[in-house]
């Protein structure tokens, strides 16, 4: 997996850069200072999984800079790692694209617990923004979509250094079974009236503990711990 981080602070990234080579397995971080440095990377290299950025930095306005690495990478994920926590800003950033929004402050057991949502797919908004007066700006359909997945991620987070708690809840096996019969997201939302981004979370939740990186494998893995029968493999 192939990361890009960038922000002008170099203690900030060296920090980040070391959480990450110690959490994520097979990852090559390639590091910028700067919008200039992050646009002649994408010069010569535009192959990254992911792309962590801070939002003030030399080089260009956030707003243009986040906005033309969109249009460059349209398909990879980009999350916002700032010390500035402002609704507007959360909206912005929202709106042009952006996977992810983590504060500085956050611990490195956050940090990266946020990371594995976004490279699974969903979208992390921070606690301090979304449970504060300040969230009203966020539409009702946005509130909807990203609440039930923070309060998964929150719990994920915390039991992720719980060495009690690696058991698949019953909901999970739910979802591993719906994941067995070929059913996409959306299909296992509707079937257990729950949202597409909680289900998200779940999958994301569902392959750490199994040790597994795809669906697939947490099928047959799944499988061979009994949490599902062996039967569900050959229909």
């Amino acid at each position: 997996m192939k990361i890009l981080i960038a922000d002008d602070h170099e203690l900030f990234l060296k920090g980040l850069e070391f959480t990450l080579e110690q959490n994520l397995q097979n990852t090559e971080i390639t590091t910028a200072h700067s919008y200039t440095d992050i646009f002649n990377i994408l010069k010569k290299q535009k192959d990254f999984d992911l792309i962590i950025s801070d939002l003030a930095m030399p080089g260009a306005n956030w707003l243009n800079a986040i906005t033309k690495i969109h249009e460059i990478l349209p398909e990879t994920p980009i999350i916002i790692i700032s010390a500035v926590l402002d609704k507007e800003l959360l909206q912005q950033t929202l709106d042009i694209g952006v996977a992810g929004y983590i504060p500085k402050t956050a611990s490195n057991n956050l940090i990266i617990s946020a990371i594995n949502l976004v490279l699974a797919g969903g979208m992390y908004v921070p606690h301090e923004l979304l449970y504060s007066p300040k969230s009203q700006n966020l539409s009702d359909e946005k509130q909807k979509e990203y609440v039930a997945p923070l309060k998964a991620l929150e719990k994920m987070s915390q039991d992720s250094i719980d060495n009690n708690k690696k058991r698949l809840t019953e909901r999970q096996i739910d979802i591993v079974k719906c994941i067995a019969e070929g059913l996409s997201n959306k299909q296992i939302a509707y079937k257990l009236n729950l949202t597409e981004g909680t289900i998200k979370v779940h999958i994301t939740i569902i392959l750490k503990l199994l040790n597994v990186k795809n669906r697939t494998s947490a099928v047959i893995e799944a499988a061979k711990q009994g949490y599902i029968s062996d039967n569900i493999l050959n229909q």
